[in-house]
């Protein structure tokens, strides 16, 4: 099961920070922005609700703002605290409710396997970088919802409320049905596949 693990220090420079939360180590791909607002590839290391270390052909310097966009997490931006060989680490910069749901998005990544959550999805799944959507239900009932993670057959999303497994529903205008529940939401499997260029509104 899930479990916190302190990471240990790789920077190379770094600001002097009281760290509150311990790490755990993941593997999530996505993408970030520099302050040039120029864009790189990604892969989170460790991650814990108030600091993440990134491997990253981009390097801020310490101090910079970036932003980043995490298959399952979403939108994250903070200032980077420290430089190492292959990446940087970054101090996210959030409220507090927003650090609790990042606690309870972490413990859901790291248990997906033991939850029975999304991994047997037959597609890449794709970063969002449009996260705001809506899923309607066939009673003509609407509620917005934020997109997790999203594939050609399929989506991960946060929402309030839990249509029950097998009900009807469309996400923007893929339709599909409720397949899953979990911690932060519901995971949705498209009626069909669809193309890229479907999805192209949130990529």
């Amino acid at each position: 099961m899930y479990s916190f693990q302190p990471a240990q220090p790789q920077s190379t420079q770094t600001i002097p920070a009281q760290r509150t939360f311990q790490r755990v180590s993941v593997n999530i791909a996505g993408r970030l922005m520099l302050a040039s607002h120029e864009e790189f590839p990604c892969t989170v290391l460790d991650m814990s609700p108030g600091d993440v270390t990134f491997a990253c052909v981009g390097r801020p310097a310490v101090g910079e703002r970036v932003i980043a966009y995490l298959d399952h997490i979403g939108r994250l931006e903070g200032a980077a605290t420290g430089l190492s060989n292959n990446g940087f680490a970054m101090a996210i910069a959030a409220t507090e409710r927003k650090h609790e749901k990042l606690a309870a998005q972490l413990t859901w990544i790291a248990n997906k396997h033991e939850l029975g959550l999304p991994e047997d999805r037959r597609h890449d799944r794709l970063t969002p970088r449009n996260t705001r959507c809506e899923i309607a239900l066939d009673d003509g009932r609407r509620y917005a919802c934020r997109i997790m993670d999203l594939s050609l057959s399929g989506a991960a999303i946060d929402i309030d409320i839990r249509p029950a497994i097998g009900t009807s529903v469309r996400l923007g205008n893929m339709r599909g049905r409720v397949v899953r529940h979990f911690m932060e939401g519901v995971a949705i499997e498209f009626n069909s596949v669809q193309s890229r260029e479907a999805l192209t509104e949130f990529l």
